[in-house]
């Protein structure tokens, strides 16, 4: 019997669950089809919530944000092995799941585990691990599959000393020293974490620069804080081929290079899992990476009542910006209408030490020829980063010089995925550099640095035309009024009173 809803929906990572939810609370039928046996998609099982999970593990069990204090030596706990890390993250996995599934219970969402594909532009089948086959016809469909990594034929990957992105969450050991090849997020996410567990590490990248999105400054000061600890760079060299010696995986690289290493991680792209779908049956085609394209405002395909959304859709390929996408979806299928979307959103890495970017990068701002300034904080001025024992860590801010608006906000260090969403919120309310001078911040708290940020780009911008230059007022904890040329310099004094 073909069963009938208004919306089906193919995946149920942070998209798929969103245009799900959001369509059951316009009072629609929904049906979420898994592949997998569990609910959650790639987000859940091998890809966000696992690295997170991973990289706190390894920061807690470590001392690494001690480290500052207590010298470089210091420990939690001395001998960590892979099962320290994996305990952790199987609780929150399972945390994970099960919420999952009370949002849909409580939605009155149905579930089914099976593998669908198209028989044609409304009707699927879904073969469940079991063998049964179910036919299912959905008014509207959202593709939300994501996406698996790529992984070429040259490459000899055995799941032990040569894994993918995916393996990295199932290892029966730590290696002593690790490869990877690919400085995207994920590649430089699994350096940084492995290096704070003082694994060798050694980040392989044919291009000469890498994370190339992210503001240069920003980048230079996050390059040394990785040599500073030891981790390698080969930028600008291509692989040739990943030897076996002696059980012992070698990079071989094009310049005559050998990298060697206990294990070798290759995270060089993703690929959309799109290839048993049987898209020719809808009427859709895949890109050679497995991608579909969609109407960026709507995210609906070719295919008008087809809709795609998350990673199978490319760039920006974050969980965050996933779940709107897929809620945009939903309404839309359904007719609601919706304002227009924020126009910045933040970029989160979660790396040791964490990056995170809103609005536009130093080289955007040059680019479109805008008058500007930078004011920039180094955590450690700030009595929040002495506390902590930060040793480095800096928030950086462009403001326009014709407007006063703040431009973009860039942040590596402790918890700048956490601060960026107060520099997020000033550029999609048209604020400008005022703000950060005018408003009281929590003492002492990291936030601080966009005072400190703001008072530097203040004390930078060239006064305007026949007018004397004005003392930004800095009213502290005593509650009298500082001016001056260094009023960040006043700030930071009276904050030690």
């Amino acid at each position: 019997m073909l069963r009938e809803f208004d919306l089906i929906v193919i995946g149920s990572g942070p998209s798929g669950r969103r245009a799900a939810v959001q369509a059951a609370k316009l009072g629609k039928t929904v049906l979420v089809v898994e592949k997998q046996q569990r609910l959650g998609g790639v987000s859940v099982h091998t890809g966000t919530i696992p690295s997170k999970t991973l990289r706190e593990t390894v920061l807690n069990l470590t001392g690494w944000r001690e480290r500052g204090f207590y010298g470089l030596a210091y420990r939690v706990k001395q001998d960590i092995e892979a099962g320290d890390l994996t305990a952790r993250l199987t609780k929150t996995l399972d945390h994970e799941v099960e919420g999952l599934k009370h949002q849909f219970m409580r939605n009155r969402v149905q579930m089914m585990q099976g593998e669908a594909r198209f028989i044609d532009q409304h009707v699927l089948e879904v073969t469940e691990d079991g063998g049964d086959i179910h036919q299912l016809r959905g008014s509207r469909i959202v593709i939300a599959v994501g996406t698996r990594p790529h992984r070429p034929d040259n490459v000899p990957f055995n799941g032990v000393t040569v894994v993918d992105s995916d393996g990295m969450i199932r290892l029966g050991r730590l290696p002593n020293s690790l490869a990877v090849i690919g400085a995207g997020v994920i590649g430089v996410e699994y350096a940084t974490i492995f290096s704070a567990l003082d694994v060798r590490v050694t980040l392989i990248e044919p291009r000469d620069t890498f994370l190339d999105f992210v503001d240069r400054e920003l980048m230079s000061e996050f390059i040394y804080q990785l040599r500073d600890r030891g981790v390698s760079f080969r930028l600008g060299d291509k692989v040739q081929s990943i030897d076996m010696e002696v059980g012992q995986p070698v990079v071989m690289l094009e310049g005559g290079r050998r990298v060697r290493a206990e294990m070798v991680l290759y995270t060089a792209g993703r690929v959309g899992a799109t290839d048993t779908l049987n898209l020719e049956r809808c009427g859709l085609q895949a890109d050679k990476r497995g991608r579909l394209s969609v109407n960026p405002d709507t995210f609906q395909t070719d295919v008008p009542h087809i809709y795609a959304t998350g990673d199978v859709i490319g760039f920006p390929s974050l969980a965050s910006t996933a779940l709107e996408q897929g809620r945009i979806a939903a309404c839309h299928a359904f007719g609601q209408a919706l304002p227009p979307a924020p126009k910045f959103f933040p970029y989160g890495i979660y790396s040791v030490p964490e990056i995170s970017t809103v609005g536009m990068s130093e080289e955007e701002v040059r680019a479109r020829k805008i008058p500007y300034e930078c004011g920039v904080a180094r955590f450690s001025e700030t009595s929040r980063g002495h506390i902590m024992g930060l040793q480095g860590g800096l928030l950086k801010m462009i403001v326009s010089l014709k407007t006063r608006k703040l431009l973009g906000v860039h942040i590596v260090g402790e918890g700048a995925t956490e601060l960026v969403h107060i520099g997020q919120a000033v550029l999609n309310l048209g604020g400008t550099l005022d703000y950060f001078l005018e408003n009281t911040f929590n003492y002492p708290t990291l936030a601080e640095a966009y005072k400190v940020a703001a008072l530097d780009a203040w004390n930078r911008m060239t006064p305007r035309k026949g007018e004397e230059r004005e003392e930004a007022p800095i009213e502290n904890a005593s509650g009298r009024n500082d001016t001056g040329a260094n009023a960040a310099t006043a700030l930071r004094a009276d904050a030690a009173d």
